[in-house]
């Protein structure tokens, strides 16, 4: 284990967004606990928001990792039928049933999730807050979910505006940020020129100009290879904790002198300024 407790830099982490591909972000918790590596701020968009309030609970690797392997589709989409949406009561229910009913100041170390609120189109940071209807906001995909009802907002996924939610941290102080992109194979071309290939390609640019905004303002990202799993399917749960685990320990060198300070701090005075709604 690192001794890191006399570091004089306050560090952050964004855990990215990416559906099922989500569980590779507990490969990275668990290099984290076995280093001993502590961070100051947690932010996590969609499914990066759901192990980053696990996270930000002080829930282990192994306790985490049992709640996961014994999640089925039927316990986040409790409506069966595929061509319509359902409501984010499954999503609700299992934040309350791992981590209680609880507002998100009541977590170990402070926690956002992020969202977009559909009546102004801008990323909200939920940092207050009933955590479980903020969570089901972040997850909420529009055409899979019927959007969240926060306060005066209507909540969709993060992931329609800040897919990597590095930003964040870095609001709320944070000197360094590390990212975990769980979906760093989100973009790929088509050599075919039917609508819907060139629809469906057209859509992974878009995810692509979201993604860098995150990465400009990471410090560091652990990018996760999870090609090869879908992210609507449960189905390769090990594997994918594998592939972030091993990333992560591939990153760590970098990640400890993040911690000590000594990687030179980036200025972002001149990265896009956007509308961001604070809750």
């Amino acid at each position: 284990m690192i001794n890191l407790f006399k570091k004089k830099v306050k560090v952050g982490i964004a855990f990215g967004g990416g559906g099922a591909r989500g569980f590779s972000h507990l490969g990275a918790i668990k290099a984290f606990e076995e280093y001993g590596i502590k961070f100051d701020y947690i932010a996590g968009t969609s499914a990066g928001s759901v192990f980053g309030a696990a996270y930000a609970s002080g829930m282990t690797f192994k306790e985490i990792y049992k709640v996961a392997k014994n999640l089925k589709i039927a316990d986040i989409r409790t409506n069966g039928f595929l061509s319509f949406t359902s409501k984010t009561d499954g999503i609700e229910k299992l934040v309350v049933d791992t981590l209680g009913d609880i507002d998100i100041k009541d977590l170990k170390t402070p926690f956002s999730a992020v969202a977009v609120n559909m009546k102004t189109t801008n990323q909200v940071c939920i940092s207050s807050g009933n955590l479980a209807k903020a969570v089901a906001g972040s997850c909420c995909v529009p055409g899979f979910f019927t959007p969240v009802i926060f306060g005066d907002k209507i909540l969709c996924d993060g992931g329609l505006q800040n897919t990597i939610p590095a930003n964040i941290p870095r609001h709320f102080g944070c000197d360094y940020v590390v990212s975990i992109d769980c979906n760093s194979t989100r973009t790929y071309g088509t050599e075919s020129t039917k609508l819907l290939d060139v629809l469906g390609c057209s859509i992974r640019v878009l995810m692509k100009s979201n993604a860098s905004k995150g990465l400009l303002c990471s410090d560091l990202v652990v990018s996760i290879d999870n090609k090869r799993f879908k992210s609507t399917k449960l189905e390769g749960l090990d594997e994918m904790i594998d592939e972030g685990y091993k990333a992560t320990i591939d990153a760590m060198p970098q990640i400890i002198k993040i911690f000590q300070g000594k990687v030179k701090k980036k200025k972002f005075k001149n990265i896009v300024q956007e509308e961001i709604e604070f809750v």
